[in-house]
């Protein structure tokens, strides 16, 4: 061969001719184009399993779904033995089948047959648009055979069948199949295919609906030739022609509408294979139609319901909204991704910091009385206080008085940033815009982040028993929906942002969620499984919440209006609820969590007080606290008081021999605690009074101020009138039947007894408020009151 080069190298001719045929091959491999078609497709939401959740059409109007992976035998052998019965032998174009169809077209007169093959037709449609003669046949038949040189035969099939027209706007076997028969392509019976197979044949001419009859014919004498060959049976064949053809267009699936536009947003035009459980998507559809006549008799139209597997981070299911004819109630919006006001579910995450952080255990006292921090005064839910209630009834209970006291303590900024560690990116301005509000709804939250937020505890939860005591650095991440989408174990870590013990005991206390005793209607929720669940309401009845785990799964609850209009009874416990409960019965039975003993201590606590026992506390109980509870506070409330022989009175040095005094641990509450927990707390008893000889040493803390109380500034607002209006000072005092007599700058205003409220009107300015009760104790107070444009300003 060397030789026959070296022979001819410096032969002109042949140099031209060596160089003409490297330029053909070089012309040859790049007239090929790199991709074949520029169309857009549609969005195909599928469930974990494969099956179709629903589908969004492509951008140019036609149903085209995304290029299909495997043709179904089916199709292939009905396509070529109707269009292409040598595919599988010849190079892109079959010589003998183009020579006929010209002899044909002679004779005729006109084109009668078109002696194109599988390659030669997939060729046509990606050259949309141009004119059918000759020379573009010429230029299919190059395109073919080039194309055969690159792809294989089941790719170009797999083309072809992804690509090839079927009448109207559908395009394609999957879409068509979808279409006109509601099934996938995979599932359709030798008569469906057969009628799929002819249609790219034709399909301006005959589709299902128009030209039915012409339809009919081809699709018989195709299963008439599919006997011919063998693959079908005489009664397959008999029994195919008896089934009808389509005469109308189904419409495809839509059991995650919402979930499909969020899909349609981040992977446009993909075929998306999400983690959504079939089965049980079809079970929560049912739950929040069944819901949704209920509620919609107290004009409350919208509710969301999310489903997450604990350990993955997959969504289950995914109701974004309920549905409605035409959408008059905005049924459209996706409030899974809505930011609306939290209500009470943030609570267990401040519980749950403070536990981990040590500055709180399960069973502390936390105060819950009448409160103002700097104009805020929060409410409770029943308008009631407690006085005192322990931190885990507080949270079960949803109490915001206490909420916002611990938050106090703990630190808006610390708490804000926790939140946005845990996932809760709706969180988008400083902590100081959002205040102590934040605890009670005063941010906007959504129920994608809250309820990947709860999942992230349980995951931390779980994984520390899994993993031997151990934290990872991806416990903690959002909610995913594609079923390929995984998050790693992540790099191992000695602690997490929220230890295990400290959620473990905040689930312990979310066991135990009940409500104030008028509203009685959580006692309906039974469950065979333990569930840690929290609700919450937000201000004006406009967003019901509930969101509750297992140890394997989560699930997240909103009710309201999308339009933010409140409804008098939309509360978490009355609406979102049973909603909750119903969806966590459609769940596979869940373990309760393992309590990780690695992580908690041993300790003393007093058992009234739920604090650390201190020296005098009388009563005490063993048991198992988060570690850095051991530095957390002693019992403030325990003191060791003096008392007469008869145990009647308190005494000391000055008017009692200390040989005759009765020692003895106490546990005394501040007034304004006392107050309102004496009430409820029928054991509890008040420290004994001092015996008149000793009244003049006795200690002045048997009153205390409610309001004003802290704060020096006191705002009077005026009426509508424009006069000035009043303002209610209230008073704690130990002995419910004391006198207490109110002055105002030296200047008796009236006396008081078992209920110490005053209503006052002060003058602006600064003022001092003298208070004397019948035993001569004497409490003062100074205060500003300020005006109206002033209070405005501050």
């Amino acid at each position: 061969m060397i030789s026959i080069l070296n022979k001819y190298k410096n032969n002109k001719r042949c140099r031209i001719i060596f160089a003409t045929l490297i330029l053909f091959v070089v012309l040859f491999w790049i007239s090929f184009p790199k991709q074949m078609f520029h169309d857009p497709t549609s969005t195909i939401l599928y469930s974990s399993d494969g099956r179709l959740l629903g589908a969004r059409i492509a951008a140019d109007g036609q149903w085209r779904f995304p290029e299909t992976k495997q043709v179904p035998e089916k199709f292939e052998k009905a396509i070529l033995s109707f269009e292409d019965q040598y595919f599988y032998y010849h190079p892109g174009v079959n010589a003998v089948a183009l020579g006929r169809a010209f002899v044909q077209n002679i004779k005729a007169g006109r084109v009668v047959s078109g002696g194109s093959t599988i390659s030669m037709q997939l060729i046509r449609i990606s050259r949309k648009g141009k004119a059918r003669n000759i020379w573009q046949k010429l230029i299919e038949v190059y395109l073919a055979i080039r194309m055969e040189c690159s792809w294989s035969k089941e790719q170009i099939l797999r083309k072809y069948a992804s690509h090839a027209p079927f009448g109207s706007n559908v395009v394609g076997l999957d879409a068509a199949a979808w279409r006109f028969f509601g099934r996938s392509a995979q599932e359709l019976s030798w008569a469906e295919t057969a009628c799929l197979a002819v249609l790219p044949n034709a399909p301006s001419l005959i589709y299902p609906g128009r030209n039915n009859q012409k339809l009919l014919n081809k699709r018989n004498r195709l299963l008439d030739l599919l006997y011919q060959k063998g693959n079908i049976d005489s009664t397959t064949c008999q029994l195919a022609k008896l089934e009808e053809i389509p005469t109308s267009i189904h419409h495809l699936p839509q059991l995650a509408p919402h979930l499909l536009e969020k899909a349609n947003r981040e992977h446009k035009g993909e075929s998306v294979r999400s983690s959504i459980d079939y089965d049980l998507q079809q079970r929560v559809n049912y739950c929040v139609a069944k819901h949704q006549k209920i509620v919609e008799a107290n004009q409350i139209h919208n509710i969301s319901v999310l489903v997450m597997d604990v350990e993955s981070g997959h969504c289950l299911a995914y109701v974004g909204n309920t549905r409605s004819k035409g959408n008059k109630h905005a049924n459209q919006v996706d409030v899974i991704g809505a930011n609306r006001s939290t209500g009470s579910v943030l609570k267990p995450f401040l519980y749950a910091a403070m536990l981990d952080a040590g500055e709180l255990l399960p069973k502390t006292l936390v105060p819950d009385i009448p409160t103002q921090i700097a104009g805020y005064s929060p409410k409770n839910y029943d308008l009631k206080f407690d006085g005192a209630v322990p931190a885990d009834e507080a949270l079960s209970r949803s109490l915001n008085v206490p909420s916002v006291r611990l938050l106090r303590d703990f630190g808006v900024e610390r708490f804000h940033f926790l939140l946005r560690k845990m996932g809760m990116k709706s969180l988008n301005r400083p902590a100081n815009h959002y205040g102590l509000s934040l605890i009670l709804g005063g941010a906007e939250g959504r129920l994608w982040e809250l309820t990947g937020m709860y999942a992230s505890m349980s995951r931390i939860l779980n994984h520390y028993q899994k993993y031997d005591a151990s934290y990872f650095s991806t416990d903690i991440h959002p909610p995913l929906y594609v079923l390929n989408d995984s998050i790693t174990k992540g790099r191992e870590q000695e602690s997490a942002l929220l230890s295990a013990a400290s959620i473990y005991q905040t689930y312990t206390a979310l066991l135990e969620v009940n409500r104030p005793s008028d509203d009685n209607s959580w006692k309906s929720f039974s469950s065979s499984q333990k569930i840690a669940w929290k609700t919450g309401t937000s201000f004006g009845f406009r967003d019901a919440w509930a969101i509750g785990t297992t140890a394997k799964y989560v699930v997240g609850v909103w009710a309201g209006n999308a339009d933010g209009e409140g409804r008098t009874g939309l509360t978490g416990v009355g609406v979102a609820a049973p909603i909750l409960f119903d969806v966590f019965n459609y769940l596979p039975f869940s373990n309760w969590f393992a309590e990780p003993l690695e992580e908690m201590k041993e300790a003393v606590v007093c058992r009234k007080s739920g604090c650390l026992a201190g020296r005098w506390c009388d009563e005490v109980d063993t048991v198992l606290i988060a570690a850095n509870g051991v530095e957390s506070k002693t019992c403030p409330y325990h003191r060791l008081i003096h008392l007469d022989a008869e145990k009647k009175y308190q005494v000391n040095s000055n008017c009692e021999s200390v040989a005759n005094m009765v020692h003895c641990s106490w546990f005394v509450l501040p007034p304004s605690m006392e107050w309102y927990y004496k009430k409820k707390n029928l054991l509890y008893r008040s420290l004994p009074p001092f015996r008149n000889d000793c009244k003049g040493s006795r200690e002045n803390r048997v009153m205390e101020l409610i309001y004003p109380r802290g704060n020096d500034r006191v705002f009077v607002p005026l009426q509508m009138n424009g006069l000035r209006g009043r303002v209610v000072f209230e008073l704690a005092h130990q002995n419910p039947k004391a006198e207490v007599h109110w002055h105002i700058d030296d200047e008796f205003i009236g006396t008081t007894e078992n209920l110490h409220q005053m209503e006052v009107a002060p003058a602006e300015g600064k003022h001092v408020l003298t208070l004397v009760d019948d035993d001569g104790n004497i409490l003062e107070k100074r205060f500003t009151v300020v005006n109206n444009r002033e209070n405005q300003l501050k």
